[in-house]
């Protein structure tokens, strides 16, 4: 891989989770009923954060639960066609309520639909929402995200690497080219 740019450094994060959390509580009037759910690995940290920030904003605490789905890498690999689900820690009841799907990234479609699957397998949300750090493009699937941190788009022969300090010891987002 060669590395062709920062997309987001450890500020410019912390700018792009405060404004989408500030959306969240915009789109949905306020935080009753939400409960954010992050898929595993980067998203559970960005989950969190945003539940924390929107503690700050609204003096409520939003729940947070988080979905394990092993997605056989259509963007890296050709080891399977469909997403896995491995293991989920909904332990939250997502029964008519405003469930935030909450991912790093966004590319073809397949891990948050396979996400909403394990949701609605738990119980019939209010309704699902989607939150990325970075939507990539290159959908095959009609999803789209209801919060997006950053629009990159990009070709398929690149590579967005998101770091969180939780996992990586660095906040970032970086843009690779794939050799």
């Amino acid at each position: 891989m060669e590395f062709k740019s920062v997309l987001l450094d450890e500020k410019a994060m912390k700018r792009t989770l405060t404004r989408i959390a500030h959306e969240i509580i915009e789109k949905n009037k306020g935080v009753e009923d939400i409960i954010l759910i992050g898929i595993q690995r980067r998203g559970v940290p960005i989950a969190q954060r945003l539940a924390k920030l929107i503690e700050e904003f609204e003096d409520v605490a939003v729940k947070v639960g988080s979905v394990d789905i092993t997605l056989y890498r259509d963007d890296l690999t050709e080891l399977g066609e469909q997403p896995l689900i491995n293991n989920s820690s909904i332990d939250l009841d997502v029964r008519n309520k405003k469930v935030i799907l909450v991912d790093d990234v966004l590319y073809t479609g397949r891990t948050a639909r396979a996400a909403m699957e394990a949701i609605i397998k738990q119980g019939r949300p209010a309704n699902i929402q989607l939150a990325v750090l970075i939507d990539r493009g290159h959908r095959e699937l009609p999803i789209r995200a209801d919060y997006v941190g950053k629009n990159t788009p990009t070709s398929r022969k690149e590579l967005v690497a998101v770091k969180v300090n939780e996992i990586d010891d660095e906040d970032s987002v970086k843009l690779y080219e794939l050799m």
